[in-house]
């Protein structure tokens, strides 16, 4: 049997169980790889989107709960959630309720920010209804960018199959290479930050050495 034949119907009965457990926990990527997939035929587009509607959905509305049961537990004990409480903190202070329509498209802050609005005082039923409208626009967003990822592809080249494994790995790329470009941009925002930790670390070593 060809092995496209074998992927197709391994992809079938197993890819969207994948796509799933991928939307629920992050998945970009793998969104985007099966947009890509759907255009090549292995998915169908539309329940790409049901299912990344569904996981991603399921993934924030567990994570909210998780904090409106469980947060100030995760406060206390990983020190990771709490530097970015303060962030989160901020960005509820500056956008109120749209940080939870944004929060899936924020880098480094996916599952931190629904865990932290379950510790304040949104309410629940308001949580679903945007969880809901957001969830849907994320997962139409990057299905579709994979989607149209290959029928650009197809434009430039006679036969997108024969190169699949190409565009795929150029797929990943290019994802790897906009991750890069917005930590750097993260890492050049915090880098004020980081030099006056540093004079105040100087300055007391000064103190401490002349004493």
């Amino acid at each position: 049997m060809h092995v496209q034949q074998i992927l197709k119907e391994y992809l079938e009965i197993h890819g969207y169980w994948v796509l799933f457990i991928g939307t629920f926990l992050e998945g970009e990527a793998i969104l985007l790889l099966a947009g890509f997939l759907a255009f090549q035929g292995y998915l169908d587009i539309l329940g790409v989107i049901s299912t990344a509607w569904a996981g991603s959905f399921l993934g924030d509305q567990s994570y909210f709960y998780l904090g409106r049961f469980k947060g100030r537990a995760l406060l206390k004990r990983f020190h990771s959630i709490a530097k970015k409480f303060r962030e989160a903190l901020k960005l509820i202070e500056k956008y109120g309720n749209f940080v939870a329509f944004i929060s899936r498209f924020t880098y480094g802050f996916r599952i931190v920010l629904p865990i932290i609005l379950g510790i304040t005082n949104l309410a629940p039923r308001t949580f679903l209804w945007i969880n809901l409208a957001s969830a849907l626009t994320w997962s139409i967003t990057f299905s579709l960018g994979g989607y149209l990822f290959g029928k650009s592809a197809s434009l430039l080249l006679e036969n997108v199959s024969n190169y699949e494994h190409y565009l795929v790995l150029t797929l990943f790329c290019f994802i790897g290479l906009a991750w890069c470009g917005h930590a750097y941009h993260i890492w050049k925002l915090k880098k004020p930050v980081r030099d006056r930790l540093a004079r105040m670390r100087a300055l007391h070593n000064s103190r401490k050495a002349h004493s």
